[in-house]
C-alpha cells in the first residue's frame, strides 16, 4: 500500500513551510488539495510539479473513496489544505478515518496551525484549552454551543471570517459576558499581523469602529473556578435545606454524607447545616 502524508502548509508566510514537507510534496505520486487554484501558487513558488487533484468539503466522500483506491494500489498521496494543518477545520479528518478503516498507513508532517499560533500569542492559559473551529451558522446549533461555552473553564479558541466577526463577538459577549478577557488575532504570520487584547465588549467596540479584514482567531478566557463555584452556590440556594438534603439522599448518600455535601455545595460548615435543619424541624 501507499502512504497518506498530512502536510502542513504556511498560513501566510511562505517561509514557514518545512524542508520535510517540500521534499514530500516533490516525492509523492499525487497531491490532494482543498483548492487547487490556491495551492498551485504554493507549488509554483517552490518549483514543485507533482500532479494535483481536488479534495474538499463537497466531494470528500466520493473523492475520498477514489483516493483510498489509489493508496491501496500503491500510490503515495500528500494531503494539503489551503493553509495550515490538514484535519483542523477541514475535511481531512474524513480521509484519515477512511484510511484507518482500510489499514492504510497515515503519517503527519507538522507545521503551522492558526489555532496553536493564536493560543500561544494570546498569553491566556494554554495548559488546557478547547478548540471549536467556526461556530455553526444554524441559529439553534449556534445558541446551544454558545451556552455550552459559557460554562467552559478552559481557554476557548475559535476561527472566524471577517464578515461574520461582529455577529460572533455579539453572541459571545451576550452568552459569556462582555467582561470576559479575550484576544483577537488577525493575519497571523503575515506582514499586517495584529493581536488585540481586551474583554469581549472591548473587542466588539473595536471591530465596529474598524472594519475587520483577514481570517481571524479568537482566544477567550474560560470561566474561572470562582465564578463556577459562585453560580453553583446560587443554584443550590434556590432550594430549601430540606430539598437540598433530599436531592443528595435520593442520589444514594446517607444522611451524614448528604449533610457534608450540602455544606460543600453552599459553602457552609457542617454544623451550620445541622443547625439549620434543626431549626426547621423545631
Amino acid at each position: 500500500m501507499g502512504t497518506l502524508y498530512l502536510c502542513a502548509t504556511p498560513i501566510g508566510n511562505l517561509e514557514d513551510i518545512t524542508l520535510r514537507v517540500l521534499r514530500t510534496l516533490r516525492e509523492v505520486d499525487l497531491i490532494a488539495a482543498e483548492d487547487t487554484r490556491n495551492s498551485i501558487k504554493l507549488l509554483d513558488h517552490f518549483d514543485i510539479h507533482t500532479p494535483m487533484t481536488s479534495y474538499h468539503e463537497h466531494n470528500k466522500i466520493k473523492k475520498g473513496r477514489i483516493l483510498v483506491e489509489k493508496l491501496q494500489a500503491g500510490m503515495d498521496i500528500a494531503l494539503i489544505t489551503d493553509a495550515g494543518t490538514p484535519g483542523i477545520s477541514d475535511p481531512g479528518e474524513e480521509l484519515v478515518r477512511m484510511c484507518h478503516e482500510q489499514g492504510i498507513p497515515v503519517t503527519a508532517l507538522p507545521g503551522a496551525a492558526a489555532c496553536i499560533i493564536g493560543l500561544t500569542l494570546s498569553g491566556l492559559p494554554a495548559r488546557g484549552f478547547v478548540f471549536e473551529g467556526f461556530l455553526p451558522t444554524e441559529t439553534k446549533k449556534r445558541k446551544a454551543l454558545l451556552e455550552a461555552l459559557s460554562r467552559e473553564t478552559h481557554t476557548i479558541v475559535l476561527y472566524e471570517a471577517p464578515h461574520r466577526l461582529i455577529r460572533t463577538l455579539e453572541g459571545l459577549a451576550q452568552a459569556l459576558g462582555g467582561q470576559r478577557e479575550a484576544v483577537l488575532c488577525r493575519e497571523l504570520t503575515k506582514c499586517h499581523e495584529t493581536v488585540i487584547r481586551a474583554d469581549l465588549a472591548g473587542l466588539l467596540a473595536h471591530t465596529r469602529e474598524q472594519e475587520p479584514r483577514g481570517e481571524c482567531v479568537l482566544v477567550i478566557q474560560g470561566k474561572s473556578s470562582q465564578e463556577l463555584a459562585a453560580e453553583e452556590r446560587l443554584q443550590w440556594e434556590t432550594l430549601t435545606i430540606e430539598e437540598h438534603m433530599d436531592y443528595h439522599e435520593r442520589q444514594g448518600l446517607t444522611r451524614k454524607e448528604a449533610m457534608k455535601q450540602v455544606a460543600r455545595d453552599r459553602g457552609l460548615g457542617k454544623r451550620d447545616v445541622y443547625r439549620l435543619l434543626l431549626e426547621k424541624e423545631e
